[in-house]
């Protein structure tokens, strides 16, 4: 022990870290800095964990064409803990993005980016952006289908921007399509470029905490007037403040661990996040759709009529931006507590409600093909005579399922066709059949009249029946 001590008091000498970096863990915060803090830095444990377990998988990933695909299958299937260390990494990141969340609504309703802590903030909304920028990025290093796809769109997205979109489009791709380039380069960003954003901003961010000290829990007879708040708030620390390590410390530590666990636990339990096919640019029945954390977004661009999208697209993310880098400049003293604000409360609510609605809205996905339907089963159709049944598979077949929902099988894009046939006349079947709709493509070319006439047979059928015990109510909705 005496020779242990001996060497660490030499490198303690050498380095300075007592001199250091124990006065900052040391550093005095206030006392009601409790439960309600816990969040910022179990938000930097995530973190941790992301840049342990990314340095591990980048050990054995290959970022390079179909090679990419064939290392994860390996990491997943055979490498020794490659199926947990997907998985922490995945669990982390929607950890790191739930937590960060957390954090910023936290501070935004105890209103502590008053002064004068405005760069705190500021520094925070900045951070947050780059870690949904991580979290994209990392989408298409999975390099299946989906996170590919994800990335072509992404990329005509960003060619709408005027003048410079072409360039961006350009850039993100690594030339005119997705290829190995772009996964290089997209392994570069994620590896190298935003996590050294993150570690200069999370440096920055805990310098500023030291500076400015952590704000106290909000009173309502304690408002910021910028004049008099350092002297007040550093008297009431000599009354009340305690040092954050050890004493105030345990709470944060407490709460990681338990981030930590369940983060570990989601690995186990549930594993990584399944490998969809990989990318084949031929293979049009893909359905791109990003992580979990983006669908609201993704609910809102499906809503947009087109002569929106390009506004919305390009300027929703910058208008988000540039929105919570001003909120402190707006209001930067006056009260802070929640009851005076009302306010920021509704914000807060109307915001979490939204959000709710719209990734509830965007994993359901409704105006999206479903390209996984089933053929219709015998039970639906309901008929033994041959026109009937044909009729029934060229529905499937022709992909009419992957949009229309007949007696609760098939796509959700389309209007029902459970009742069509008390809705359209054979005329009118076969008019719109052929000349097809709004986002309903013409299938004139691609049947015969035999077939044709067997489809419209089916859909003849289809007069809003029971099936089994859901009864499939007859409307008078107008195919579109």
């Amino acid at each position: 022990m005496k020779f242990i001590k001996s060497i660490l008091g030499w490198l303690d000498d050498r380095s300075g870290f007592s001199d250091v970096v124990m006065p900052m863990l040391r550093h005095v915060v206030p006392d009601s800095a409790r439960w309600w803090y816990v969040f910022g830095s179990a938000t930097l444990c995530a973190f941790a964990v992301q840049v342990i377990s990314g340095i591990a998988l980048a050990t054995t990933y290959v970022p390079g064409g179909e090679a990419a695909y064939e290392s994860l299958l390996y990491i997943t299937n055979e490498a020794p803990l490659g199926n947990l260390l997907r998985g922490m990494h995945y669990y982390g990141a929607t950890a790191m993005v739930v937590l960060a969340i957390i954090h910023m609504t936290q501070v935004f309703l105890h209103a502590a980016y008053k002064y004068p802590r405005e760069l705190n903030w500021m520094s925070g909304v900045v951070l947050l952006f780059v870690v949904l920028g991580m979290s994209f990025t990392g989408q298409l290093l999975r390099w299946d289908a989906n996170g590919v796809w994800s990335v072509t769109v992404a990329a005509e997205m960003a060619g709408r921007a005027p003048l410079v979109g072409p360039a961006i489009a350009h850039a993100i791709l690594g030339g005119e399509t997705v290829g190995g380039s772009t996964l290089t380069r997209f392994f570069a960003i994620h590896v190298f470029v935003l996590p050294g954003l993150i570690f200069a901003g999370i440096g920055l961010h805990l310098w500023l905490v030291l500076r400015h000290g952590i704000s106290e829990m909000p009173k309502v007879t304690e408002p910021v007037d910028p004049a008099t708040y350092k002297e007040e708030y550093e008297a009431r620390l000599e009354k009340t403040g305690v040092p954050f390590w050890p004493i105030a410390a345990w709470r944060d530590t407490v709460f990681s661990v338990a981030v930590m666990a369940l983060i570990v636990g989601c690995a186990l339990f549930f594993g990584p996040p399944a490998l969809g096919t990989s990318p084949d640019p031929s293979d049009i029945n893909a359905n791109p759709m990003p992580d979990w954390y983006f669908w609201w977004y993704f609910a809102i661009l499906s809503m947009l009529p087109p002569q929106l999208e390009t506004f919305v697209i390009l300027g929703l993310p910058v208008v988000g931006l540039l929105g919570l880098i001003v909120v402190p400049m707006l209001s930067n003293k006056g009260d802070r507590a929640p009851s005076r604000r009302p306010w920021a409360v509704g914000t807060v609510v109307f915001g979490f409600t939204a959000l709710v609605v719209l990734t509830i809205y965007g994993y359901k996905k409704p105006w999206s093909p479903d390209f996984g339907v089933k053929p219709l089963p015998a039970s639906v159709i309901a008929s033994s005579d041959p026109a009937v049944v044909h009729g029934a598979e060229l529905v499937h077949q022709k992909g009419c399922m992957y949009c229309h929902e007949i007696d609760g099988f098939g796509g959700h894009r389309g209007p029902v066709l459970s009742d069509i046939g008390q809705r359209l006349t054979q005329p009118e079947l076969i008019i719109r059949i052929n000349n097809g709709g709004y986002n309903m493509p013409s299938f004139a070319a691609s049947l015969t009249a035999a077939e044709l006439a067997d489809m419209v047979t089916f859909l003849e059928t289809r007069n809003g029946a029971v099936v089994g015990k859901k009864t499939i109510a007859s409307g008078n909705r107008v195919s579109k």
